[in-house]
């Protein structure tokens, strides 16, 4: 993806899905309402499990599973409402429009979502990326990249919180 270099990455690495959930959970605290998060990733690489992290890290007690086939899952309870998005079903930037997209992106909670990068346009201008890439020992590589201010001010926080375990990256 273009943009890579004007940022700031930070990455981490996970051998087993909760720690991949530990790591989502440390994000939690830092977001607010309105925050945009993008998760790109290989397919079974823990796009859930990590959402599932950040759900724990808000208090969310519901449980949360893949929205690929409700495009949109909601889960209140928590600190703040968070909205998990899957885009991979929609075909065309109008879709977005039925399910309220851009009214709940700049809603109350924060939204994570999946495919997004199937619509670029319709993407906010500041988001958070989250890239995860599974090698064949089942290792993890989860690449986080702030794009715009607000991004960049989460990015910093999270990244110098002792419990995420982030080290700062080249692009």
């Amino acid at each position: 993806m273009d943009g890579m270099a004007n940022g700031l990455t930070y990455m981490r690495k996970t051998t087993t899905p909760e720690a991949t959930k530990q790591l989502a959970s440390t994000l939690a605290p830092y977001l607010h309402e309105g925050d945009v998060i993008l998760l790109e990733c290989d397919l079974g690489a823990g796009k859930t499990q990590f959402v599932q992290g950040i759900a724990e890290g808000l208090g969310i007690r519901a449980a949360v599973t893949s929205p690929t086939f409700n495009i949109l899952l909601q889960y209140g309870g928590g600190r703040i409402p968070l909205y998990h998005f899957d885009l991979y079903r929609l075909d065309d930037a109008d879709e977005l429009e039925d399910i309220d997209f851009y009214g709940t992106i700049e809603g109350d909670g924060a939204s994570f979502i999946e495919w997004g990068s199937k619509f670029p346009e319709a993407m906010p201008y500041g988001f958070l990326q989250i890239n995860i890439t599974v090698d064949e020992e089942g290792v993890r590589t989860i690449k986080a990249h702030a794009l715009g201010v607000r991004a960049r001010s989460i990015l910093k926080v999270w990244s110098s919180d002792s419990k995420s375990r982030l080290m700062k990256v080249a692009g």
